[in-house]
């Protein structure tokens, strides 16, 4: 009982740390979309002004609030996407990981860096099938 209840400890002291390294980029993030929703209602405010001062005899034109960027659904993606780019195993600048592949020809599981042959560089194909 001690064990599991010191194990959940520190799973949610690791996932307070990581809310914590999170929170500034998602807070810019956040407000950058907050100022696109901002500078996009107001130009369509001020076209409306404009068509509103062409011809008076027009019905005035509708502002709709359905495409919205600061929303709760864009801002749980924006926190879900800074997760993921957080806690992925690959950083620029940084050694490249050393995952399991399968060699086709073989069908049998080595590790990438096992590949390279001395000084040359390791090329991936990310090719297409389609």
């Amino acid at each position: 009982m001690h064990d599991s209840s010191s194990i959940q400890m520190a799973r949610a002291l690791k996932h307070a740390a990581l809310c914590l390294m999170l929170l500034p980029r998602f807070l810019l993030a956040a407000v950058m979309l907050w100022l696109l929703d901002f500078l996009c209602i107001r130009r369509k405010v001020l076209l409306k002004m404009v068509q509103a001062q062409d011809s008076a005899e027009d019905p005035p034109v509708c502002v709709s609030d359905a495409n919205r960027m600061f929303t709760v659904e864009s801002l749980r993606a924006v926190w879900y996407g800074q997760k993921l780019d957080f806690l992925k195993s690959a950083h620029l600048g940084r050694t490249a990981p050393n995952t399991e592949v399968v060699l086709v020809e073989e069908r049998r599981p080595v590790r990438l860096l096992d590949c390279m042959k001395g000084e040359r560089p390791l090329i991936l194909n990310f090719g297409s099938c389609s």
